[in-house]
């Protein structure tokens, strides 16, 4: 057996990462001193918003091993000696005596540890300062569980899954888990998505008040950050709930889809922010506590998230990584390099003593610097610092984030294509997707852009909802989601709205994609029809299901327009069956041009005559087509060298496996996405559904012109 009992060296970081090295040995210097290290860390490359968000201060601050300021407070009758949350890391997704670790160093140093939803670790249970959680899934949850510790916590969803439930690979679930959860053993443990009793706001407030009745315990919930957070916020105060645990978009996880992780959500300090203002404005924030959650990763992301309006911080990653992670996302296959998130099956362990050693530490040395903090700007209480948005200057963000945070700052209008379409990290996920069919599961925290990976184009400023309390989310792993569209008036049947575009492939490419779609019944583009494929074919030798055409009008058939927004005008009531909308002989972004011309059919009362095809070399994945059917697009037509990134050095045989098994995949990821969003159809309830849509700090004209609203607005 390995017992891990110190610090392994930090791996080479190859991708963008949000933890990065520097932040891994903040993390470690605290860990291993207890003492204070930084405060207010800048990042000035970052495009987090968090980041842009700097404290006022007339003069260099200074670091003291002794600071003043008190950071003690109260709420719902529980005492905390410092305002840290541990995390909500299940028993199955940690390996057992991280748990006890966290609940152990919780006690020592009179914080809070959420046990997250894999029922009640033995050893856990025997410490105080703990909240247990009541799930979906409800896993191992009895009355003895519900009045162990301080608290309850009714988990509606989660930062890194919003809209879907929990999810922990069979491969991890051994003896001990299946016996503490109560389910077999090798199986996949995948939570409900909606709580079964839970479908509305007042069922939510039924089990608060059975829970309370049955426990005496307060009752927090936790949500992901979403869309409607102010209303879901300022709905949980009103159902009784001594508080909600706020969730954000980047949070770390033991298991998550890729497609999830990356597209669904908001950042928590707009969460925070909005939700704060709704509840004040109310009169429902006194006596009610937010705890804030998702890449809290030092003291000074916390103040900031105290001066907009927490009262609490949840560092779930932090806590993991002063115990020795060193992030390299494989919590979901339990083959975890430092035993934290390893399959418990007596090969590696951490050792307990360690893990409370660095943990205490680490709360010792963060909460000293959160003093320093306080010190530095004038504060004697943490209580003071809460909601006190004077005191922070935004730089070089948009006028609806400046608005939506409450603060003063300089507006500035990013452009949004700044990275790069294709990484390794992109091309490794559709690598997997490719090989096995169905969507990719990772773990820990997104990756994705705006807030580490630079945004490529419009669309990666954009994130989809995921429902949460306001109206259940639908559980795609139980429940049929209809991902398919009818085109041309009813003609055409697609699977899903994605048709790839095969003009310039190979021939095995095209053999590849033509039987794929008759297989999957979707559909591919070309200029002439493969005849025994006919029935799959939108070509302009008219052989196909579908014609279109540059230049000439044929009634039934598909005109192609260059992506320019001067042309919608022109287009409009000519008699075509719908417009080919091409990106790649345009001068305009396709999402601007689809939004565009959306909106202008919808204007003159002729939307459902026409079908808006939307087209690039420049799309990517299905998250790429599900935003721009939100925007608009009918179908998306793809590239087909998606699949040659796929495949990247690996063998190239079998291609029409490998393109059937995409395809799969990508069908499987809308079907998600849309389950998440609390939708069954796709075509009826998603086509040109902006409000399912909010931006990410995005270019404000350009966000007006999409018509979409900024993350944590009302």
């Amino acid at each position: 057996m390995l017992v891990y009992n110190k610090y392994l060296p930090i791996p080479k970081q190859f991708n963008d990462e949000f933890w990065t090295v520097e932040k891994i040995e903040h993390i470690r210097y605290l860990s291993l001193t207890g003492r204070p290290y930084k405060i207010f860390n800048e990042d000035m490359n970052s495009l987090r918003i968090l980041d842009k968000v700097k404290f006022k201060l007339d003069k260099s601050p200074s670091i003291s091993l002794t600071p003043k300021a008190n950071l003690e407070l109260q709420f719902s009758g529980i005492y905390m000696k410092s305002p840290l949350y541990l995390g909500d890391m299940s028993y199955g997704a940690l390996s057992g005596n991280p748990n006890i670790a966290i609940a152990t160093a919780a006690d020592l140093t009179e914080t809070l540890a959420g046990t997250g939803e894999g029922g009640l670790h033995p050893e856990v249970a025997k410490h105080k300062r703990i909240f247990v959680q009541w799930a979906s899934a409800r896993f191992g949850v009895d009355i003895r569980v519900l009045t162990a510790g301080m608290g309850i916590v009714i988990k509606i969803g989660q930062g890194a899954k919003p809209g879907i439930g929990g999810h922990l690979p069979g491969n991890k679930v051994t003896e001990p888990i299946s016996v503490t959860r109560r389910i077999p053993i090798g199986i996949d443990a995948i939570s409900p998505a909606p709580h079964h009793d839970i479908y509305s706001i007042e069922d939510l407030g039924q089990r608060i008040e059975a829970l309370k009745e049955a426990t005496g315990k307060p009752v927090f919930v936790k949500v992901a950050a979403t869309n409607y957070i102010p209303y879901i916020v300022s709905g949980i105060a009103r159902m009784g709930a001594d508080g909600v645990i706020i969730d954000g978009h980047g949070a770390g996880t033991g298991a998550t889809p890729v497609v999830i992780r990356d597209n669904v959500g908001i950042p928590i300090e707009l969460a925070v922010a909005s939700a704060d203002k709704i509840l004040r404005r109310e009169g429902l924030r006194d006596k009610f506590t937010i705890i804030a959650a998702g890449r809290v990763s030092s003291a000074t992301d916390a103040a900031k998230l105290f001066a907009l309006g927490a009262d609490v911080v949840s560092v779930g990653t932090g806590a993991l990584i002063a115990m020795g992670c060193v992030m390299v996302h494989k919590c979901h296959v339990g083959s975890c390099p430092t035993g934290l998130t390893a399959k418990i099956d007596g090969t590696r362990v951490v050792d307990v003593e360690f893990g409370v050693k660095m943990l205490v530490n680490f709360i010792n040395g963060f909460s000293m610097e959160l003093a320093n903090i306080l010190d530095n700007l004038g504060l004697s209480d943490i209580k003071e610092l809460r909601g006190k948005r004077e005191l922070l200057y935004g730089h070089g963000l948009s006028k609806d984030t400046l608005e939506i945070l409450g603060i003063e700052g300089t507006e500035d209008e990013v452009n949004p294509k700044l990275g790069e379409l294709w990484n390794r990290r992109l091309t490794a996920y559709m690598h997997e997707l490719m090989n096995k069919g169905n969507p990719v599961i990772t773990s820990m925290g997104s990756t994705a852009p705006p807030d580490v990976e630079k945004p490529a184009r419009i669309i990666d400023w954009l994130r989809s909802d995921g429902a949460q309390v306001t109206r259940p989310s639908i559980d795609p792993y139980r429940e049929d989601v209809d991902t398919s569209f009818y085109l041309k008036g009813g003609d055409i049947y697609l699977s899903l709205p994605i048709i790839f575009d095969i003009t310039d492939a190979p021939l095995e490419y095209k053999e590849a994609f033509s039987w794929s779609a008759l297989a999957l019944s979707s559909a591919v583009f070309d200029y002439e029809t493969i005849d025994k494929y006919a029935e799959v074919f939108i070509s302009s030798d008219g052989k196909g299901i579908a014609r279109w055409s540059k230049s000439d009008i044929y009634e039934n058939s598909y005109l192609l327009i260059p992506a320019d927004e001067n042309v919608i005008d022109e287009v409009i009531g000519m008699g075509v069956q719908g417009f080919i909308v091409d990106e790649d002989s345009g001068n305009s972004d396709l999402e601007l041009v689809v939004s565009a011309l959306d909106t202008k059919l919808k204007e003159v009362g002729v939307r459902n005559h026409y079908d808006i095809l939307a087209k690039s070399s420049r799309l990517r994945h299905s998250a790429d087509a599900f935003k721009l059917v939100l925007l608009g697009a009918d179908s998306v037509i793809m590239p087909y060298f998606i699949l040659e990134k796929a495949i990247g050095e690996g063998n190239k045989g079998n291609l029409k496996e490998k393109a059937f098994s995409l395809i799969a995949g990508m069908k499987k990821e809308i079907a998600l996405l849309a389950g998440a969003a609390g939708v069954y159809s796709v075509q009826s309830t998603l086509t040109g559904n902006r409000e399912l849509l909010r931006s990410i700090n995005l270019n404000y004209s350009i966000r007006r012109a999409l018509r979409i609203k900024p993350a944590g607005s009302l």
